[in-house]
């Protein structure tokens, strides 16, 4: 799969070119030219940011179909463990999963599971390893910022694979040998509030393919559970683990870890002030940093349906009920098929070019026109500041005419030599 795939689209039908996206994006990954919104590829995280806040709706996600289910001979959903805090308080994880096993799936296996695994390994990594702080590896969009704003923190990040690619490694493994059916006949399908794992899943960080067949949003299956919600379905038994449930929001990983010296982050601006901190070597003394694109954690994905105050206080009550339990696990699993097998790699993004010099001439060119413009970074010239107008203004994308206090002050300049002659 193409590294440029992104999950995060734009549609060019509704897009009024208002510019609230390109302010929102913590990236700077969006402009507006000619009336429309453009997404820079290389700079996108797939954080989702451009989608909460665009109010014509002209941003979405690209995930898979219930359709895409069908053509496995063996279909296994993974519900993330935010799924959970989707349907109301009256109807409990074993009535959800047997709703989402009647929509068209074969069998459920919880990420949950995989949660309480991904803690294990990450409790024997602090045991030895002399980085600080270890970063999560759970949030596909903050492993895609650090590739792209803070590559000298690569090796930061935890090596080892998703709770999401460990569920799917499992269902897998243990599906062929109890059926024994070949992989290629098992469907495995992430149930996701979240648009950065459909990019995850077709391009993956750290390994060479995923174990994730599809992804299927909040949105797109709710109405579905929600019909069958209303049925007489015999409840399905659940992984009662308190620390597993309590990942869907934020702290959840690091309370299961048991340590004093980590900090929890959630919110993709805090995210990015923390990892400044962390690079400048501001923070010392924390051994692990959770950090969470979404407020609240994934209970606030983009693409969840519930509010995420609501939501994260169904699983805080979720999780305090289990949380004395945690079920023992006997899964067939290897290292290599827990730890991350590939180079996590920097994003570049030179903006000027691979040519030095070249490069130079650029920057010099473009402090120049920098100092013409009024720093105030107000977005309307379709370029989310002043410094990236500068950009590209020397990249032949804009001109100094789109600048509209520039403009007016030309135009005001212009009347007034008219009138004096």
């Amino acid at each position: 799969m193409s590294s440029n795939f992104h999950s995060v689209v734009l549609k060019d039908d509704i897009c009024i070119g208002c510019t609230n996206c390109i302010r929102k994006c913590p990236t700077q990954a969006i402009r507006v030219r000619n009336g429309k919104a453009r997404i820079t590829e290389v700079k996108c995280i797939d954080c989702g940011e451009c989608i909460r806040k665009c109010p014509e709706h002209a941003k979405d996600s690209v995930s898979d179909s219930l359709d895409n289910i069908k053509p496995y001979k063996y279909k296994i959903a993974l519900p993330a463990p935010s799924f959970y805090s989707q349907f109301g308080s009256e109807n409990d994880p074993g009535k959800i999963l047997a709703a989402l096993k009647a929509v068209g799936f074969d069998e459920i296996f919880e990420v949950t599971r995989a949660a309480d695994i991904y803690t294990e390994y990450t409790k024997k990594i602090l045991e030895t390893s002399d980085k600080r702080p270890l970063l999560s590896s759970s949030c596909p969009v903050v492993v895609r910022l650090i590739r792209v704003r803070f590559p000298n923190l690569i090796n930061h990040i935890l090596p080892i694979e998703s709770p999401m690619e460990i569920a799917a490694t499992i269902a897998r493994k243990e599906t062929c040998k109890k059926l024994g059916l070949l992989p290629s006949d098992i469907g495995i399908f992430f149930i996701s509030p979240c648009p950065s794992k459909v990019t995850s899943v077709k391009n993956p960080i750290g390994s060479k393919k995923s174990s994730v067949d599809g992804v299927i949003s909040f949105k797109e299956i709710h109405p579905f559970i929600v019909r069958n919600l209303e049925l007489e379905l015999e409840p399905l038994p659940y992984y009662l683990s308190g620390t597993g449930i309590g990942w869907a929001k934020a702290g959840g990983e690091t309370s299961a870890l048991g340590i004093e010296d980590y900090i929890c982050v959630d919110g993709i601006e805090n995210v990015i002030n923390i990892l400044d901190n962390i690079e400048d070597g501001r923070l010392t003394g924390i051994r692990f940093a959770e950090l969470l694109s979404c407020t609240n954690g994934c209970v606030g994905g983009v693409l969840a349906i519930e509010s995420p105050f609501i939501a994260k206080n169904r699983i805080r009550r979720l999780s305090e009920k289990y949380l004395s339990n945690t079920p023992k696990q006997d899964y067939d699993l290897s290292d290599d098929e827990i730890s991350l097998n590939e180079e996590i790699t920097p994003i570049k993004n030179n903006v000027f070019g691979n040519d030095v010099v070249e490069a130079m001439k650029k920057m010099a060119e473009c402090m120049k026109i920098n100092r013409q413009l009024p720093r105030l970074d107000c977005g309307a010239c379709g370029s989310p500041s002043c410094q990236t107008m500068a950009e590209d203004i020397v990249l032949g994308q804009t001109n100094l005419d789109d600048c509209m206090v520039l403009f007016k002050k030309k135009f005001e300049e212009q009347s007034k030599e008219e009138q004096s002659r």
